[in-house]
């Protein structure tokens, strides 16, 4: 009797550390996000250029998807219960802004494509008007997959069903296997659509940067690792997306389980890939560094940026 309460003391010190460490790691990516947002409109540059415009829309993104799926897992350790209803309504602004990251950053580098491949005609096509219509149409591609699994429980529920109450899962709102078949179905089909643009963008900007010399040719080689980057990137929103349905799959085998593979998925997976958004523009470009820099120094770091 001592042994299994001795046991289950560990475990419980373990799942308090581990709730503990996620939490700091999440704040601490929260407090990054939010320096890089208050970089971005410290200068008018930034907020009136189309890839500056579009790294802020995967910062909001990524913030706000971190936010709520953390909410989840705080319910999720201290089992609270909520009604359907209102998790439904939770689980929809996540899966879109699962899906808005990916679909930004197909967008980013279509704006690098553009940029360096037919550069005298990026003033009118990266235009910031363009750009704001170009976010809209992001939101749009990226609300099919909420649509389609709306769609499917409206469908396949009764209207008691959504004043239960449950432990607030994508997995648990969606009734049958064939919906998550679907979900599955739409999201592997719109990142096939996603990796087929990033590659025909680097394909493209490679024949450039074999052609070019000089200057030109170190610009059109950052292009080439930025596009690279934001392909992996695309690679862990994939594996991301895969997360739910390993979740899925260890839930009907042990719930002990299922959140150890939870929090694994979500530092892996959630956290570890949007560090690298501040990689990305936050260090590698040189002019939002700097800007960077003077806003985490309180304004004692002068420099003229421009």
């Amino acid at each position: 009797m001592a042994v299994n309460n001795s046991l289950a003391g560990d475990d419980f010190l373990d799942r308090k550390m581990k709730f503990f460490i996620l939490q700091v790691l999440v704040m601490l990516f929260l407090s990054i996000n939010f320096l890089l947002i208050v970089t971005f409109f410290q200068k008018e540059y930034f907020y009136t250029s189309a890839r500056y415009i579009l790294f802020a829309v995967t910062l909001l993104s990524d913030s706000l998807l971190l936010f709520m799926t953390n909410i989840l897992l705080i319910f999720i350790h201290f089992h609270i219960n909520i009604q359907v209803w209102l998790c439904i309504i939770i689980c929809v602004v996540v899966l879109l802004y699962i899906t808005v990251t990916p679909v930004t950053l197909t967008a980013m580098t279509l704006e690098r494509y553009v940029a360096i491949c037919m550069p005298l005609r990026h003033g009118d096509l990266c235009s910031t008007r363009n750009t704001m219509h170009g976010i809209l149409i992001i939101h749009g591609l990226s609300s099919v997959p909420c649509i389609l699994i709306l769609s499917t429980i409206f469908v396949s529920a009764s209207l008691s069903f959504y004043t239960k109450y449950w432990v607030c899962l994508v997995e648990m709102i969606l009734l049958h296997t064939w919906q998550h078949h679907l979900r599955s179905a739409v999201y592997q089909f719109q990142f096939l659509i996603m990796c087929i643009v990033i590659f025909f963008s680097y394909i493209k900007i490679m024949k450039v940067a074999k052609a070019a010399s000089g200057d030109d040719k170190k610009s059109t080689q950052k292009g080439l690792r930025t596009v690279l980057l934001h392909g992996f990137q695309l690679l862990l929103c994939l594996i991301q997306m895969w997360c739910p349905f390993i979740d899925a799959a260890v839930l009907q085998v042990n719930y002990s389980l299922y959140e150890t593979v939870r929090y694994l998925n979500f530092v892996l997976f959630y956290v570890a890939p949007r560090c690298l958004s501040p990689l990305v523009y936050g260090l590698r470009d040189e002019v939002f560094f700097h800007a960077l820099k003077n806003v985490a120094y309180l304004g004692l770091y002068k420099r003229n940026i421009m």
